[in-house]
């Protein structure tokens, strides 16, 4: 996906240093080997409303190993990482033998079905799940939360470290559970989570 998930996280990336290869929204997507400047195209899709529009205002040509895609042929690029960030159920039983990624990071709500999951966990592929990959604005809504209640204002800076903080915390904990038993990331991020509010139940009784 390319709305507001998928294009900034494609941004954000690309200004890290990553090589952004591919993009796509509903109506299709565009690759190149060479990489792509996710910052150009999204104002090609905001004029043109939609990733191809980026082809039809020349900035791209087939000499430096362009071509249009299909959102199922993106799924199946040999790429470390694969970001569904759009529709439930992208990745099925019926693709998932398909997916050569290294890395799967769900920025999406459900991108991958249960029968899909157990596909991607024997082929070996390391899964960010939902509940965790796309949880900041959620934490963000928290903290914004925590300074109404003790009215204060945080600087920009502030609020963003301390997301960083959290999700990079949550992280290695689920990271740490899904290895002490085995078991894949989403489970171990449902068993950590489950195990923090019998917890707190505990201490209430």
């Amino acid at each position: 996906g390319f709305g507001n998930v998928g294009s900034y996280t494609a941004i954000k990336l690309h200004e890290m240093g990553f090589k952004v290869v591919a993009v796509s929204d509903s109506r299709g997507g565009v690759y190149a080997a060479d990489g792509l400047d996710a910052g150009k195209i999204l104002p090609c899709k905001e004029e043109g409303g939609t990733v191809e529009a980026w082809t039809h205002l020349g900035l791209l040509t087939k000499t430096n190993g362009f071509k249009k895609i299909t959102n199922e042929e993106l799924l199946e690029l040999p790429v470390d990482i694969l970001i569904p960030a759009a529709l439930e159920n992208a990745i099925t039983h019926e693709n998932a033998n398909k997916i050569k990624a290294k890395a799967i990071v769900e920025l999406a709500n459900g991108p991958t079905t249960p029968a899909a999951d157990k596909i991607l966990y024997k082929k070996g592929i390391f899964v960010v799940p939902d509940i965790l990959a796309n949880s900041g604005g959620v934490t963000g809504s928290y903290y914004e939360w925590v300074q109404n209640k003790k009215n204060e204002h945080w600087k920009k800076d502030d609020v963003l470290g301390k997301i960083d903080s959290t999700l990079t915390k949550a992280f290695y904990d689920i990271l740490k559970t899904s290895q002490e038993h085995k078991i894949d990331m989403r489970t171990a991020a449902l068993v950590l989570a489950m195990r923090r509010v019998a917890d707190a139940v505990k201490k209430k009784i």
